[in-house]
């Protein structure tokens, strides 16, 4: 997870194998997922219908010109070019029609017609079935000379309409007003139609992003409970837990932002240039030009803000790791008067970051002004060859329009790729910090045909037990002894000799290397964890409660009757200071319990054990820091503790190891010696030099 240097691992900015894995998760929410794309597309349809709409506005209301060309004098092909079986449209053998169908005739085609006088370079504005409309028959009766007119339709010269007044030209125009009112209208609905896709596309991939990172915590935690103390022992808590929150939530983002917006970008593009072909295919090809230095800026931003990405995270593991060592030391950095020299190699470290910071902000800010400039000068391209196009009758006004406003919908993706690309950059950098600690094989293997514990008798073997923390370090050799059901035993030693190790192998909490642990003549191999433990229970010197309740703290959320809570804490005379607190047990502790003593977070400790009654107890160094008065209640909480059931008890105080029915000296992982205190003493081996160091005061 972690180089030597305490920095974190950037990868490349995407991975197809660790993008497969993600969607894996996905599945349970594929149906609500493919709805949302689906209002994705909706939301994306509409938002391109509106420039057409307002092209269809321009050409079909605002300007609805039509030309003039002779039918008899036109050559047939273009005729049908033209569409002149609408014989509605023809007056007099002239067939008028709207000027966007121009862009069907090639220029040869046009200038032919414009050279022999067939077509008009004039613009007229077509009425339709002016019989059916009283007023606009008044106006042709009163003004025929502007007119030209069959039985159905009529047509006037674009030029001639400043003859009349405003209210005539209403009336004249009374189709066109209402065609506009009608667009208005579907531009209100697009948007608001655009408004509730867009809303549900992102309430609902919303809701699949933190369902999806709901169940990888979920899985991230239920793994990290199954690791093994060596790999929680070998990694700091800090960065499990950042695993598990702050990695997953840049999983959430790359859902809930990078992949949303890549889906509605390239449907965004996608769409822009098929209505670009769909409009004008020569408009289109001459802007696709423009768009080249586009993917040439992309493709330089990407490999620059990976690298800038990767000198941030760097300079940020860096001072992380500095401020969580120097903070937590904080007491010998004070007490050796370091903090000028602590100040000084934060403030070079605070200073690398900032140049990191500033760099990528440099690569950032350059690249939205470089697309700005492209944006620009694509609008320019579409300009200067559209305006010439609309010269020569290629397009309409409304389609000029049409073009620029989508060029500029074709940049807003590109534009966002910078902050879209970070959030892509971080996501995959935490998904492969996550998949790391999930691939992670440290695990307590499970037996695949299990032997569940019912009521264990007690009886414990050690059969030639080897066992090493790391390679070529012997901790165990080769050793074996063995404890009668309710007897209890007492295990001495130097400082490293492995009397902490036989509790961990015992309880799994480590897996032996050579030789098998029994109980009750059954392998621990072959029971699961989840038995094996309740039934073998270890009370450390170091004890650890949870904020909460004292209740809950002894309970653990298992079924256990308040009865026997009261039963337990009274038996181990913890009931002399809990019925002392305001809310008895129903007290909040802080986390780690500093408001309590240590003498009490131990009584407590072993009101827990007593309360879930494990046939096997283990007393790992559980009074080695208990003051002595606290002691004689512990003393006595002791006998109550260890009556019928097998005991391991690691060197303590010397009054509980007289008390042992057998003790046990180890020595570099081997098995020195074993007897009574009496018989220990009598041999004058390391017991004796160990009870004249330690215990001779008592």
């Amino acid at each position: 997870m972690t180089d030597t240097t305490g920095q974190e691992e950037v990868l490349k900015s995407y991975d197809s194998a660790l993008m497969k894995r993600l969607l894996a998760y996905l599945k349970p929410y594929l149906a609500v997922f493919l709805l949302s794309i689906g209002a994705l597309l909706l939301a994306t349809a509409g938002e391109l219908y509106i420039p057409i709409l307002i092209q269809r506005s321009i050409d079909n209301h605002i300007l609805p010109y039509h030309r003039a060309i002779r039918v008899d004098s036109a050559p047939g092909e273009i005729l049908n070019k033209l569409d002149t079986v609408q014989t509605d449209f023809v007056i007099d053998g002239i067939y008028y029609f709207p000027t966007s169908r121009l862009s069907d005739l090639s220029v040869l085609e046009k200038n032919y017609l414009k050279d022999k006088g067939i077509l008009s370079s004039e613009n007229y504005i077509v009425v339709k079935d002016y019989n059916r409309k009283p007023r606009i028959k008044s106006i042709l009766n009163r003004y025929p000379d502007f007119f030209k007119a069959n039985q159905l339709n009529a047509v006037i010269e674009e030029k001639d309409l400043s003859s009349f007044d405003r209210e005539s030209l209403r009336i004249i125009r009374g189709d066109h007003y209402r065609g506009l009112s009608f667009i208005g209208l579907q531009f209100l609905f697009i948007l608001i139609g655009v408004l509730i896709f867009t809303f549900s596309q992102v309430y609902l991939l919303a809701y699949v992003g933190q369902m999806l990172m709901k169940d990888m915590r979920t899985h991230v935690f239920d793994h990290t409970l199954g690791l093994s103390l060596k790999f929680i022992d070998a990694n700091p808590v800090g960065r499990l837990v950042t695993r598990i929150t702050n990695d997953v939530e840049t999983i959430n983002e790359l859902f809930t932002t990078v992949i949303s917006s890549l889906l509605r970008d390239a449907s965004l593009m996608v769409g822009v240039l098929a209505v670009l072909f769909i409009l004008s295919p020569h408009l289109a090809c001459i802007t696709l030009l423009s768009l080249p230095p586009v993917i040439v800026l992309a493709l330089i931003f990407r490999v620059k803000a990976r690298d800038a990405f990767r000198r941030v995270r760097q300079a940020v593991s860096q001072i992380n790791s500095f401020l969580s060592e120097h903070i937590s030391g904080m007491r010998i950095v004070q007490l050796f008067a370091q903090e000028k020299q602590s100040r000084e190699e934060f403030n070079k470290r605070n200073r690398r970051l900032l140049k990191a910071n500033l760099g990528e902000m440099y690569v950032f800010a350059s690249f939205r002004p470089f697309i700005d400039l492209l944006s620009s000068v694509s609008i320019a391209v579409i300009i200067y060859f559209g305006a010439n196009f609309l010269v020569r009758d290629m397009i309409s006004l409304g389609i000029l329009i049409a073009f620029i406003n989508l060029i500029r919908k074709f940049y807003e993706p590109v534009r966002d790729l910078s902050e879209k690309y970070n959030i892509l950059q971080s996501a995959m950098a935490g998904a492969e910090r996550v998949f790391e600690l999930l691939d992670e094989k440290s695990i307590i293997s499970q037996p695949s045909s299990p032997i569940f514990l019912d009521r264990t008798k007690g009886n414990i073997v050690f059969d030639n037990v080897s066992f090493q923390y790391k390679d070529g370090e012997t901790v165990l050799k080769n050793l074996s002894f063995s404890v009668e059901p309710g007897e209890t035993i007492a295990i001495v030693g130097y400082t490293g000799a492995g009397k902490t190790t036989i509790a961990s192998l015992l309880t799994r909490m480590w897996d032996i290397q050579e030789g098998a642990i029994l109980i009750d003549g059954i392998n621990i191999r072959d029971i699961p964890t989840s038995s094996l433990r309740r039934k073998v229970q270890s009370v450390l010197q170091d004890v650890f409660l949870f904020s909460g309740s004292i209740e809950s703290n002894i309970r653990l959320e298992c079924s256990i009757s308040p009865e026997e809570i009261e039963r337990a804490i009274k038996l181990v005379k913890a009931d002399t200071f809990i019925n002392k607190l305001p809310q008895g047990l129903e007290t909040e502790l802080n986390e780690r319990a500093t408001n309590l003593s240590m003498g009490q977070r131990q009584l407590i400790s072993f009101a827990r054990v007593l309360a879930h009654n494990p046939d096997i107890l283990i007393l790992d160094e559980a009074t080695g820091n208990i003051d002595t008065e606290t002691e004689k209640l512990i003393q006595e909480a002791l006998k109550n503790l260890l009556k019928a059931r097998t005991s391991l008890v690691i060197a303590h105080r010397l009054s509980t190891i007289r008390n042992a029915d057998r003790i046990i000296v180890l020595h570099r992982g081997e098995l020195l010696e074993s007897g009574s205190h009496e018989e220990l003493i009598r041999k004058r081996g390391m017991y004796f030099n160990l009870y004249q160091m330690q215990f001779q005061d008592i």
